[in-house]
């Protein structure tokens, strides 16, 4: 499984229509919000807004946006580093067009009905990250990702034994 974004969202207004047909399916979900945290390294307060959408009727907690804010202060090339031609010596510069791969839960009998698990690999972590979604109605949301925001190896630029 994999989404492909020709350009990624620059403003909110941006994120709000490819939002329009995003959520009908977990993988353009979890796609959406990998564009939602790039944007929030471009504009904080659109970033939030971008992910309160992602979030449907359960927006972040102050606390949780301060979690955000302490997670990319020194790691801007985080959300980019999913993307497929990423890596720690291109300084995790992506390919264009922007493709996100996504690989199915190894144990789906985990989660409740409603809930789905999906990962993404990074070559800045040895094994997939998890991102958990809650289904209401058609749409799917996002529900825990804090696996997607630990660190990975630095980039080039950043390693002094590079």
């Amino acid at each position: 499984m994999s989404v492909t974004f020709n350009t990624l969202p620059k403003s909110l207004n941006e994120f709000e229509a490819a939002a329009q047909i995003g959520l009908l399916n977990p993988e353009n979900t979890c796609a959406l919000f990998i564009a939602a945290l790039n944007l929030f390294i471009q504009n904080k307060e659109d970033g939030v807004e971008a992910i309160n959408i992602l979030r449907g009727p359960r927006p972040l907690s102050n606390a949780e946006v301060q979690f955000l804010r302490d997670r990319f202060i020194d790691k801007p090339y985080l959300p980019l580093a999913y993307c497929e031609g990423a890596t720690p010596q291109n300084n995790y510069t992506p390919s264009i067009p922007y493709t996100l791969k996504f690989y199915p839960d190894p144990r789906p009998q985990d989660c409740q009905p409603g809930y789905m698990r999906l990962y993404l690999k990074t070559t800045g972590a040895d094994s997939k990250r998890g991102i958990t979604l809650r289904q209401k109605g058609d749409n799917w949301y996002l529900w825990d990702y804090p696996a997607l925001l630990m660190g990975i190896r630095i980039p080039a630029f950043e390693d002094p034994w590079a």
